[in-house]
């Protein structure tokens, strides 16, 4: 792998917000000592410091096919970042308290693309669980959304009453008493219903509104002077087209001897 080291150093020391940062011990490759560096997690790769205020880190490490655990050190509080393969190199850490340790262990478990595509995936088979109880829900059963929607029956349908294939409209509104002379009990809010002898009352028309003489005058005064900016926008365009063509025909004859 390949990577740039300036590229590293911004992305480790720019305002971007960090998962996981603190002070922890780690044990030297060829040494055995412990050093107290400064870590900074952003994504899947574990920075870290040799101090706080430092500009560029010291190094990085890329939390991909790595198992994070508990293991036995001199030191309290300590886990491993674990690669798989016979060369590859273990890392030992030690937090300074209890909750620190357990706090970096969970997010560096949980920094690999591994990881993230394991919970999008449990996410998604989740919703299409969801899916299929909503639809369970409304047609009575647990399969697939498409599968709930059936046709009635040949039985079924010469029990339905057939409709009219156009609905009857009384003053633009569609009638739906009216099919099959179907029966309805009386109406009393006063809004439409039957007569005595049960033929269908259109709705009352809603009160009209009287026009104010501001209304009536602002309006006036909109029409009139319509037709006029009109003209006005129409000579102003009808010039600037004609200047921009004269202006073309100039320069396609070239420049004047």
């Amino acid at each position: 792998m390949k990577l740039n080291e300036r590229s590293l150093a911004f992305y480790a020391t720019c305002d971007s917000p960090a998962d996981n940062s603190g002070f922890l011990y780690k044990r030297g490759e060829r040494h055995t000592a412990y050093h107290r560096r400064w870590f900074v997690l952003k994504g899947n790769m574990l920075f870290y410091f040799e101090e706080r205020e430092s500009r560029e880190p010291v190094g990085v490490i890329v939390l991909e096919g790595c198992n994070v655990e508990l293991c036995d050190s001199a030191e309290d509080f300590a886990f491993a970042i674990r690669f798989g393969g016979t060369k590859s190199r273990t890392y030992v850490l030690a937090a300074e308290s209890q909750a620190a340790m357990e706090s970096w262990v969970k997010s560096l478990s949980r920094a690999s693309f591994d990881y993230m595509r394991l919970v999008v995936r449990e996410l998604e088979k989740q919703l299409q669980e969801m899916r299929w109880g909503l639809a369970g829900g409304c047609g009575g059963s647990q399969e697939s959304p498409g599968a709930w929607k059936t046709k009635p029956s040949g039985l079924e349908q010469s029990r339905l009453p057939a409709l009219p294939a156009i609905v009857p409209k009384e003053n633009g509104c569609a009638v739906w008493n009216n099919a099959l002379g179907a029966e309805q009990p009386p109406d009393t809010s006063g809004c439409g219903g039957h007569d005595d002898e049960g033929t269908p009352r259109p709705p009352p028309l809603p009160p009209r509104r009287r026009v104010s003489h501001e209304e009536a005058a602002s309006a006036g005064t909109a029409v009139a002077e319509s037709p006029s900016t009109f003209c006005r926008l129409h000579e102003q365009y009808s010039r600037e087209v004609a200047r921009l063509r004269q202006d073309w025909q100039q320069r396609r004859r070239g420049p004047r001897p």
